[in-house]
């Protein structure tokens, strides 16, 4: 599509065109037809001029949940392209280019609705408070989209917190959102896929490279090295605080190693990977300096920065609403209000909380395994099987 406002675009007048004529009217449509922009920009009904009572910051209100609403849609469309790329046996390394376009601009997005809530912010509470009754009963609680946008994501149920789970109460008994929620639900997230992708990652067969394997080894001998180091020491208190630090650091790799102790923390909801998930993820960021692993660590990192960004927009909001209506008054939509809002800025929203643990259980250069020759000739010279 052209710049929409070239000359094609424009109404000309003077010598070169009779009134109204288009020029590159071949193309059939004008700016405004094709971006729908009558729609658009009749879209906001201000309930207060409706009461004979206008508000002027309303105006800006519904026109900022508007570009919100936007913005979501924009973001589902790519979430679904993504998945769709996921979303296979083996994922075709070619797009993975595309993968990370997307996802990066799924990023950029969510950092753009985090700059909308300083536009909000220039309404104060006593504006706010001229109009806030016509809102009710409607809340940000009832986006739609905001919660299709979560679930595709990967925020589950069983992790949310408890308020108003009756979607025919919320969605005021429409039927069509009931379904686009619980299909949201049922169908792969976006995370669930990325750890099936993770699962496969080349390396971790035990009949081949087995990285586990020596990267537990590793483990064990740099921390027996240590506890070595640690008991040579002549100084009591500072031995004792060494032997309890590697005593520690055992305690937490045996997290990993263990997959009984791994998956106890994912019934706690500590954490989301799989047990092998986590293998291929902490894999992928020791090795992220080969070729083949370079791509998809940046898509680890792309995923850290929507759930970034997810969480600064939660905590900018939850500011936002003790700010216009303090800590005590119940939202529009009769949830808690503030208390709500900031119950979601636990860990358990975020979906990728295990990429940014990954950190934890980095070891030195040098302790890193090696790679094999044959494992050297799998990462450069491997083919896709017929």
């Amino acid at each position: 599509m052209s710049c929409p406002y070239s000359s094609a675009s424009i109404l000309t007048n003077g010598d070169n065109a009779q009134k109204g004529e288009v020029l590159g009217a071949e193309t059939g449509m004008l700016y405004g037809d094709y971006l729908m922009l009558e729609k658009i920009i009749n879209a906001q009904r201000m309930q207060s001029a409706e009461s004979n009572r206008p508000v002027h910051d309303e105006h800006l209100f519904i026109i900022t949940h508007q570009a919100y609403e936007l913005w979501f849609k924009q973001i589902i469309f790519e979430v679904d392209s993504i998945r769709d790329l996921f979303n296979v046996y083996a994922v075709d390394e070619s797009r993975t280019l595309e993968i990370l376009k997307r996802l990066n601009r799924i990023a950029i997005i969510l950092k753009l609705l985090v700059d909308h809530i300083p536009i909000l912010e220039t309404m104060t509470p006593l504006d706010f408070m001229d109009f806030r009754d016509y809102l009710s009963p409607a809340s940000g609680f009832q986006s739609l989209q905001f919660r299709l946008m979560e679930n595709k994501l990967g925020v589950k149920q069983e992790n949310r917190v408890k308020y108003n789970q009756r979607y025919q109460d919320v969605f005021g008994g429409d039927s069509n959102a009931v379904d686009l929620i619980i299909k949201s639900e049922t169908e792969p997230s976006l995370c669930d896929l990325v750890q099936k992708w993770l699962e496969r990652t080349p390396g971790l067969e035990e009949d081949g490279f087995n990285f586990w394997q020596k990267f537990q080894k590793n483990v064990n001998d740099l921390l027996n090295e240590d506890e070595n180091k640690a008991k040579a020491l002549t100084d009591e208190f500072l031995r004792n605080y060494r032997l309890m630090d590697v005593n520690k650091r055992r305690d937490v790799y045996h997290t990993i190693f263990n997959q009984d102790a791994h998956e106890a923390l994912v019934s706690r909801g500590e954490r989301k990977f799989s047990y092998k998930a986590m293998q291929g993820a902490i894999m992928i960021t020791l090795y992220r300096d080969e070729p083949r692993f370079s791509q998809p660590h940046q898509v680890l990192t792309c995923l850290m920065d929507i759930d970034s960004f997810m969480t600064k927009w939660r905590y900018s909001h939850v500011m936002m609403v003790q700010r216009m209506i303090g800590s005590q008054q119940l939202g529009t939509g009769g949830s808690s209000g503030y208390q709500y809002l900031r119950s979601t800025l636990s860990d358990r929203y975020k979906v990728f909380l295990d990429l940014f643990n990954l950190s934890t259980f980095l070891i030195p250069r040098q302790n890193i395994p090696p790679l094999t020759d044959e494992m050297i000739d799998q990462l450069y010279t491997h083919r896709k099987s017929s």
